[in-house]
């Protein structure tokens, strides 16, 4: 028997307009897309074409009032990937989802419910809020402390595979004629820990991929072992070769010291491609969708974002990795932001060069379709990352592009598929079908007070 050859994942954002805050000027379209069925379906249809694994969406259930910047964020994920699964068929859907928000037993239903109904096709990206206008927008309380969401975080998990482990029809005994099922099947998980008390069991049974694949974007210390628990797809923010070997060593090493196979982990993470017949001409796009127009306006807003003094900034002088190193306990976001500073803790760069390195705390890819090809095999063809998340800055356009340019170079070169082949987002992935979970008994400490 022959080992199947491995190939590369691609998920595809489709988040309104674009990756790009303010490259919405240079798109075709109207404002009034961010909102209309029929553009959304052209876009699942354009992934569908190229033969994506999934539909990408993030979601921060907040408006963002800046009102220069396109919203990222509008329609439920949940939602509107159902509206899509119904009318696309195939494709993957990566639904964005709060454990500071939600609850356990209503996630788990509701993603079960959509895995069942799709045959196997969704992914919960399971995120810890922490923007206090979030918070603002479920109650009177104030966002918790990081360390008190994270711990939320993987208590929630816990409870949901427990829940969608609690009914599988697959393991009934004889039913009585005078039964329409066995009882048997199903069991109550009676969970009791410090943020949760769940009964169960779920009245959604064990679907086609046992339960919907799980991705996780931790890069802090609490968001790695939340990774390391739990996550199957890791969408992180990988700017080189040192920088991603790096991180995926420690993503292992701590899934292994917390007793779990690394192998049921693959690292996908979001990469901007920059698509144009040259070179020169990508740069030159680069400037404008990026909304700072000039080389000169990337610096200024590197500048101004890294919290350096314009008056003294010299472009050309070696950056210091320790001064773009985040505060861990940080109320906002701590893994994307880590990007640079692990870049520049394996390369020396200056600013003129770290501009063309990453966009929107993600690895810029630019060039002509087969640069851009090129870019994507180089860290996947070692194994450094297993796939990619695309996040075109503007959308349909780069889409289209994307598809109609680099996802052929990419299938000539032998590394992407031409067909979908096998019916859930696990198969394609080549992830091991999950064990279901045995119901859990709390420990004394994690008893709610």
């Amino acid at each position: 028997m022959t080992t199947p050859q491995r190939q590369l994942n691609l998920n595809i954002g489709i988040n309104t307009t674009g990756y790009g805050g303010r490259a919405w000027k240079a798109r075709s379209g109207s404002a009034a897309d961010i909102t209309d069925p029929a553009y959304y379906f052209r876009l699942a249809q354009l992934a569908h074409r190229g033969r994506f694994d999934a539909l990408f969406l993030s979601d921060h259930p907040a408006l963002m009032r800046d009102s220069g910047q396109r919203p990222l964020h509008t329609l439920d994920p949940l939602i509107l990937l159902t509206f899509l699964a119904g009318q696309v068929p195939d494709i993957g859907l990566v639904a964005t989802i709060s454990t500071t928000y939600n609850s356990p037993y209503n996630l788990a239903r509701r993603a079960q419910s959509i895995d069942v109904l799709t045959g196997g096709r969704l992914v919960v990206n399971l995120v810890s809020s922490f923007n206090p206008a979030v918070a603002a927008n479920f109650g009177n309380e104030p966002l918790p402390p990081r360390e008190v969401r994270y711990a939320r975080a993987i208590e929630f998990v816990d409870v949901a595979k427990q829940l969608w482990s609690s009914w599988d029809p697959a393991e009934s005994g004889e039913v009585p004629p005078d039964h329409f099922w066995d009882a048997s099947a199903a069991h109550e998980i009676a969970h009791e820990g410090r943020f949760f008390s769940v009964r169960g069991p779920l009245n959604v049974p064990w679907g086609p991929q046992g339960h919907p694949v799980l991705a996780q974007a931790g890069a802090s210390d609490r968001g790695i072992d939340f990774a390391a628990l739990h996550g199957e797809i890791i969408y992180a923010n990988v700017l080189s070769r040192p920088a991603g070997r790096a991180f995926g060593e420690r993503l292992r090493n701590r899934a292994r010291a917390l007793g779990r196979d690394p192998a049921g982990i693959r690292i996908v993470p979001g990469v901007v491609p920059v698509v144009a017949e040259s070179r020169e001409a990508a740069l030159r796009k680069h400037e404008i969708l990026s909304g700072t127009g000039s080389e000169d306006g990337l610096l200024r807003r590197f500048a101004i974002e890294s919290g350096l003094d314009l008056a003294t900034f010299d472009p050309d002088a070696p950056l210091d990795p320790a001064r773009f190193v985040p505060d861990q306990n940080r109320q906002w976001a701590v893994g994307m932001a880590l990007g640079l500073s692990e870049l520049l803790t394996h390369e020396t760069l200056t600013a003129r060069q770290a501009v063309r390195r990453s966009e929107g705390h993600h690895r810029l890819v630019l060039g002509t379709p087969e640069d851009v090809a090129d870019q994507l095999i180089d860290l996947w063809q070692d194994g450094t990352v297993d796939g990619y998340t695309v996040q075109p800055l503007v959308a349909p356009d780069d889409i289209s592009l994307f598809v109609d340019k680099v996802i052929p170079v990419l299938q000539d070169r032998g590394v992407f598929r031409r067909e979908y082949a096998g019916d859930t987002v696990r198969e394609r992935y080549g992830l091991p079908f999950p064990a279901r979970s045995p119901a859990r008994v709390a420990q004394p400490h994690e008893k709610a007070s």
